[in-house]
């Protein structure tokens, strides 16, 4: 398995008002490894208010650090089922943007079920990976998450 080298990872997901915000971040967790220190994992939680007036929280979680980086790109990649590895396969071109940066959507039900499950639907807990590739094309860091993803 190819090793994938990225400069940070970004989780992002939104508590509505009628959700219990520790099952949010507990949903969060599914994709942290015990092994990252709690210091190297960043949230910032921020208010604000939904089209309707709805009380909203923006979740942010960062994980900039070099060893933890790499922690949780070994951890997350075996959390992928082989069912999801194959969509992300399929779908790479589309998931990776001209920044570098591979966006993927999990289902944040799942995700606080203790499961990740790719998901393209509105209530997700979105991955960010800013890829490190050479050249720093698009077509590198697609390359470079393919053979990541492959077996």
């Amino acid at each position: 398995m190819a090793k994938l080298q990225a400069h940070h990872v970004r989780l992002t997901t939104f508590i509505q008002a009628t959700e219990d915000e520790d099952k949010v971040l507990e949903a969060i967790a599914t994709f942290i490894p015990d092994e990252i220190d709690d210091d190297d994992v960043h949230f910032d939680v921020e208010e604000t208010t939904g089209f309707f007036g709805n009380p909203i929280r923006v979740v942010n979680v960062e994980i900039q650090r070099n060893r933890s980086v790499r922690v949780f790109l070994r951890y997350f990649r075996e959390l992928l089922s082989d069912e999801d590895r194959k969509y992300l396969l399929e779908h790479l071109d589309e998931k990776v943007d001209e920044e570098g940066i591979l966006y993927i959507r999990f289902n944040k039900q799942k995700a606080y079920l203790g499961e990740a499950e790719v998901d393209e639907g509105p209530d997700v807990i979105q991955v960010r990976i800013k890829v490190k590739a050479f050249p720093m094309r698009k077509e590198s860091v697609v390359k470079a998450v393919r053979e990541w993803l492959e077996k």
